[in-house]
């Protein structure tokens, strides 16, 4: 399984759990040209999440949430800045969330 679809089944995964959870899923891979994308934004409750999804197989490279680097944190915030202009989400509580996953490459 290549890499692009791998992260697609942790997505899959994220999403079946935060609907387990009660979030509303509003939108998915929320993209802004070439400067990134926001893989889940949710709400739970009044509060709107932005939500990066991190899928590894292993702990090679530390914790998935390790790989959340303060710029891909600089991105994530300014494209959750244009979302929020664009549905005019002004005076909403914000919250930003990391889904950690571990799974083999099968999925398990």
């Amino acid at each position: 399984m290549n890499n692009r679809a791998y992260g697609n089944l942790g997505e899959e995964a994220a999403v079946e759990y935060l609907d387990k959870r009660g979030y509303k899923i509003i939108t998915r891979n929320f993209r802004v040209g070439r400067m990134g994308e926001i893989d889940i934004i949710g709400k739970e409750g009044d509060t709107l999440c932005f939500i990066e999804v991190k899928t590894r197989s292993n702990y090679s490279f530390g914790y998935p949430a390790q790989a959340v680097s303060n710029q891909k944190q600089a991105t994530i915030t300014r494209i959750a800045q244009i979302y929020m202009q664009n549905n005019r989400q002004y005076d909403v509580p914000v919250r930003f969330d990391i889904v950690e996953l571990m799974m083999d490459r099968a999925g398990n």
